[in-house]
């Protein structure tokens, strides 16, 4: 498994149903993991936390669990926050994984018959990816030799759904080669969208029914529960909308509400100064909402911030805008359906949506410039 992906899940199970003790075995021989990790389960108040010591780079540890549940091993200990790694892992009762590599790099899945053959899944699946990898880094090497990062963006827009289709594929391939196989359940589920769904189908009635049945049936009501957010948030945010007025209070403690606003342009921006991305395009607000002063406002709206880290953000990048900040208990992200950070959405002078961008994307400068640059 290449480095590039140990954000995405790392999907195990198993492929007999003996030993139904509860227990879950983690054997690894994992270089670069730290000399402590931290196992999160998942309970219905929260999770629960395991602490696992390493020793030259190696650990077993042995989880109690009631069913297959997805758990994160997070690497702790003396490692800097910035150093720290962590896997995501569907972890099956009864069943024992060996890991082995350097998380650095690359490691291999293996242990009993199920991991041999998930572990064929997941050789074939890094051969998929590694076109997606290889292009990606180019285009971020061409980014740090100074290209156009818009130029470049496009470039990745226009040709990553061709490298997504070829993994998407070479994952239904597995599927429909091992319908018997439990690996085969596991793959389905890292799968995203309705194609999980149609994955499934192609699952034998025995794997279907088997003990991998919930966590499949949790795979698909998740991506529906999605698609159905998504489409809300889609809804909320359309051109022509109506933008639901809102009063929050501002940097000086006073109620400032959208309406006070509206027979202007207002561009409504939704960060934190937690948010990375946000942060990074900072600067390019500035330097727009200075190249058309007086044509548009904005208001800063800060989310999961604590006052005091809101307040100290403003005044570090010097936001020369409006700001207010939205509390837990409001319901403008709801009503605006915001679901990622930034997202910037503009309101005309009538009070309608104009745009809306979520991430920061060079498109909105663009469309910045189409605006107010006539």
């Amino acid at each position: 498994m290449n480095k590039m992906f140990l954000g995405l899940s790392l999907l195990l199970c198993a492929q007999t149903a003996a030993a139904a003790d509860g227990n879950f075995t983690v054997k690894s021989e994992l270089k670069n993991f730290g000399d402590t990790v931290v196992a999160l389960i998942p309970q219905d108040n929260g999770y629960r936390r395991d602490t696992i010591l390493v020793k030259n780079d190696r650990f077993n540890a042995t989880l109690r669990l009631d069913e297959p549940k997805d758990i994160f091993l997070v690497s702790m200990g003396t490692l800097h926050r910035t150093e720290r790694k962590r896997l995501n892992i569907i972890a099956v009762p009864g069943e024992t994984v060996e890991l082995k590599g350097d998380l650095n790099s690359r490691y291999d899945i293996g242990g009993s018959r199920f991991y041999q053959q998930y572990g064929q899944f997941d050789r074939e699946l890094e051969v998929a990816q590694k076109a997606l990898q290889d292009f990606t880094e180019s285009l971020s090497k061409r980014i740090e030799a100074g290209e156009e990062r818009a130029k470049v963006m496009k470039e990745y827009e226009e040709k990553a759904p061709g490298f997504e289709q070829k993994i998407n594929d070479a994952i239904m391939g597995f599927v429909k080669s091992h319908p018997d196989w439990e690996a085969a359940a596991a793959a389905v589920t890292s799968l995203e969208g309705e194609k999980i769904e149609e994955a499934a189908k192609l699952l034998s009635a025995t794997v279907k029914a088997g003990r991998m049945k919930s966590y499949l049936q949790r795979a698909i009501d998740d991506y529906k529960k999605q698609a159905e957010a998504e489409a809300k948030s889609k809804a909320a945010q359309a051109a022509g909308v109506v933008a639901p007025d809102f009063t929050l209070n501002d940097i000086h403690g006073k109620p400032l509400s959208l309406s006070s606003l509206k027979g202007k342009y207002v561009l409504l921006d939704f960060w934190g100064s937690w948010c990375i991305w946000c942060i990074r395009g900072m600067p390019q607000m500035k330097e727009y909402y200075k190249k058309y002063a007086g044509k548009f406002e904005i208001l800063g709206i800060d989310c999961n911030d604590p006052e005091d880290k809101w307040k100290a953000a403003v005044k570090k990048h010097e936001l020369p805008w409006l700001h207010v900040y939205n509390p837990k208990d409001s319901k403008v992200l709801a009503d605006y359906g915001v679901r990622g950070f930034p997202t910037k959405i503009l309101v005309g002078p009538d009070g309608k949506i104009v745009r809306t961008v979520v991430g920061e994307d060079p498109a909105f400068y663009q469309f910045m410039d189409e605006t107010f640059g006539k």
